[in-house]
Order: structure tokens, then sequence, then C-alpha cells
């Protein structure tokens, strides 16, 4: 089967470099990572992957310019090999510089070709039933050219099942994890969130650090579609728990000025089996002190958007470089919708990559340090 990863737009690079790693050869293209694979492939990427979003099949692709084209082209699909007589089948249509760019039009076109073909197979007379399994499909038209995609995944990867509790504006939980694979970290390095809250940055790193597959404590769409093979599923959670490294090795600190989300970030912690590799801290970013060297620090500071807030975030940026540029041997990553950042932080970054926090457009800022490792 032709699959795709979906991903975070700036996060292309990090979802192909987590496909490669397992064995897969990966083409990018319009934002998604392509690759092959059987039902085996859709479960490991679904339990494995961290800074992606969804795993899809691609059932067909065809270039449409009318409606005619693209119901008829939807209508030949195969579909009682992928949906049974009472599957329910949302539609979500998109459409980008196409001439069918109407997108509830493109949907119920979809939908309508899917009925069709579905009652003449089934032998069934106007609507189906739609009491079983959901199947999400997927109509994307680029440029003409139609693309069919069934959703694996369900609800997004992001939501790995150990966050109970969040504070007010958390980072998705792939998203923080893409923040961490986008660093040098390796799991024998000192890591320190600053401005942990409700602590998934510090988490994710800690499960990067013991190899512990996110995937793991939560449920996927594939799971309830009757032509999946359950045994898969146990024979990918057996092989990743079999992987996971035991805690007490990592050095990961994480704190914040605010005692109420250090307890909430340990009660996340707890969740995700590694709140004994974290240690946690209330402390302002102004009183830290970090002794070890050759480390990375990633911080997701406030960003002051409403007026009144964002001076305290400036002055935030300000303590934040009088600390730690001194750590001359750890390297800095700092995420911010503040285009000003630097200004106030007192030093320009090494490097900024633009991301998007949802549709929140932000930097992350670089700051490359020198680590001095022994022979």
């Amino acid at each position: 089967m032709k699959l795709l990863a979906t991903m975070a737009a700036g996060l292309e690079a990090v979802t192909k470099k987590e496909l490669q790693n397992l064995g897969y050869q990966v083409q990018l293209k319009n934002g998604k990572a392509y690759f092959t694979g059987d039902l085996i492939d859709i479960v490991r990427t679904n339990v494995w992957l961290r800074s992606a979003d969804r795993i899809k099949i691609v059932l067909k692709e065809f270039s449409a310019t009318t409606f005619d084209e693209l119901f008829e082209n939807v209508r030949a699909l195969e579909w009682d090999q992928w949906l049974p007589l009472d599957a329910a089948f949302p539609v979500q249509g998109r459409s980008v510089h196409s001439q069918l760019h109407s997108q509830p039009d493109i949907q119920a076109i979809t939908k309508k070709a899917i009925v069709e073909k579905m009652a003449t197979v089934y032998h069934r007379q106007g609507w189906l039933p739609e009491s079983g399994a959901t199947f999400p499909i997927e109509i994307r038209l680029v440029k003409d050219q139609a693309e069919i995609t069934l959703d694996t995944t369900g609800a997004s990867l992001f939501k790995r099942g150990y966050r109970q509790e969040h504070g007010g504006a958390p980072l998705k939980e792939n998203f923080a994890a893409a923040l961490v694979l986008l660093t040098p970290w390796r799991a024998n390095d000192p890591f320190c969130d600053p401005t942990t809250g409700s602590g998934t940055i510090a988490i994710e790193a800690a499960m990067i650090g013991r190899q512990i597959a996110p995937g793991l404590q939560r449920h996927f769409a594939f799971e309830n579609f009757p032509w999946f093979k359950p045994e898969l599923l146990v024979k990918v959670r057996e092989q990743a728990r079999s992987q996971i490294i035991p805690s007490g090795n990592l050095q990961i600190s994480a704190s914040d000025i605010d005692g109420r989300m250090i307890d909430l970030a340990k009660l996340n912690a707890y969740q995700a089996g590694v709140l004994h590799d974290i240690q946690f801290k209330q402390i302002a970013v102004k009183d830290l002190r970090l002794q070890a060297a050759n480390g990375i620090l990633i911080a997701n500071p406030p960003y002051g958007k409403r007026m009144q807030d964002q001076d305290q975030a400036r002055n935030l940026y300000q303590q934040m470089g009088s600390n730690f540029e001194k750590l001359t041997t750890w390297s800095k990553y700092y995420l911010s919708s503040d285009l000003q950042f630097e200004k106030y932080y007192g030093t320009k970054a090494t490097k900024r990559r633009k991301l998007y926090n949802g549709a929140l457009r932000t930097d992350l800022f670089q700051y490359w340090g020198h680590p001095t490792y022994k022979k």
C-alpha cells in the first residue's frame, strides 16, 4: 500500500528522518511524507512516530477538473474492499489551486459516489446505515490532482494518553517531541526545560531517552477495521516494550516559577511512566543555576500575546539571556511567536526556524553552544 504520514508545517524533515530510522524510503511532497508498507507498517508507524499527526492509506490518485470526473473516479474504487456495509465514513474535502474549489461540493460529490458504489455492491437501496466503525475519508485536490485517503489513526497521534491534565496553552505532545528531535540531544547529555508548564517537553525528552514508543498507551482507528489483524498490534507493542531502556540514567531537569504547574507536570510524567527520569523544581528562570556542561536547553516561554502580558514576557526573555548565555557549552532553543525575541534576549540567534504551533506562526530561536567533551 502507498502510505503517508502528515505533520505540522515545518516538521517534514523531522518526520522523514523518523521514518528513515524505522527503515522506510520516504518521499516528501506537499508537506507530507510518503512511504510504502502493509498492515504491520501501519501499526509500527502509528505506534512509533513521535512528530507525525496521522498515518493514512492512499486509496487512489487521479486528475479531476469537473465534478463528473470526480464522481466517476471515486465511484470506480472498490470500496467494499475497505468499508463494510455498516461503516460510518465521514468525508472531508480540501482544495488548493484547483478548478473544483468548493469544498462542501467536493465532499458531497465524493460521499454520493461512495454511497452509490456501496449500495450497488451490497444490494441496498437508499442510504447506508453507517452504524458501525468509523472510516475517516479525505479527498484532497491540489492543482487539479485528487488524492483519496483513509485515516488509520483516529484521534491525532499527539494524544499519547498520558496527559491527564494540562495548563492554559500546552504544546501538543508531537510538537514537543519534534523540538527535541530538532536538537542534537543524546540520552547521556544534560537536558533542561526552564519554563516547563505541564511538562510536555521534558516528558517527551524522557520518552525519547528511554526509547518508550509514544503510541503504547492509546487506541487507533484501525483497531476497528474488520480487515485488520489484532495480533499485529499485540506484536508491535510487545516488541516496543522490550526496547524500553530502564530508568535511572537520564539527566533531565524541568522547572517553573508556578508550583501548581510543577504538580501538574509531575502527574503527567507519572502517567507517562517517566516521573523518576525528570528532576522537577519550582524556581524562577533568573534564579536557576545549571552546573552540568554540554547540555541542551529547550524553552517554550509565554508569548505575551495580550498587550498587558507582553512586558512580562519580554522581561522573562531578558532574564533568560542574562542567565543562560553564560552556559557556553550548552545549546539553547527558544520557541516564541514574538519576532522581537532576539532583541530582548540580548543576542542574535545562530539560526531561526519557522514553525507553526497550530495556526500560530512561531520561530525556534537556536543558540548553538560549544560543547567540550573529554576524549
